[in-house]
């Protein structure tokens, strides 16, 4: 997802160096608060992320390659693994989908930046090797979520959802 326009940094003195691509029309918040919200998700370690926001088609696309499902999703996340022996602080890639985010949110009843908080930390979190295909897997992820965006000043994303699903 680099798109080479960048220079790669190599002082990893800072606690998250974000590389933001807005690639779409719709709105998403300012890149002040994305930063702040890897920040939160990286929990003090130095690294750098890329993070994209793009429309539909281009997240079905990305969904379609990698995921094998050929429909549009909220976020993405590409790990990047170094060569042996590469001292790199580069995580990886977030792409998430402002039109459904949105889309979600509204559903939710939740704010917008709330899911928007939630999308990102869900997306760095995956950088960070956290994963929620297995029951013990996903309640480590969900309850390291919840204290983060709690830090952040938001609800308990999981709490709108469990809601919905139980109406």
């Amino acid at each position: 997802m680099r798109n080479g326009s960048n220079v790669w940094r190599q002082e990893i003195d800072v606690t998250a160096c974000v590389d933001i691509q807005i690639r779409c029309d719709h709105p998403c918040p300012s890149e002040e608060k994305l930063r702040q919200w890897v920040d939160a998700a990286l929990e003090g370690k130095s690294a750098e992320v890329s993070l994209a926001i793009v429309d539909e088609a281009e997240i079905t696309v990305l969904n379609q390659r990698y995921r094998h499902r050929n429909r549009p999703t909220n976020v993405l996340s590409f790990p990047f693994e170094a060569p042996a022996g590469v001292p790199l602080a580069f995580l990886g890639d977030v792409v998430i989908c402002a039109p459904v985010v949105a889309r979600e949110a509204q559903a939710q009843g939740k704010t917008e930046a709330a899911h928007w908080a939630h999308m990102v930390v869900h997306g760095v979190l995956h950088l960070r090797g956290f994963d929620h295909i297995a029951t013990e897997e996903a309640e480590m992820m969900e309850s390291l979520e919840r204290k983060i965006l709690s830090q952040l000043g938001f609800e308990d994303p999981y709490l709108s959802i469990e809601v919905i699903e139980r109406s």
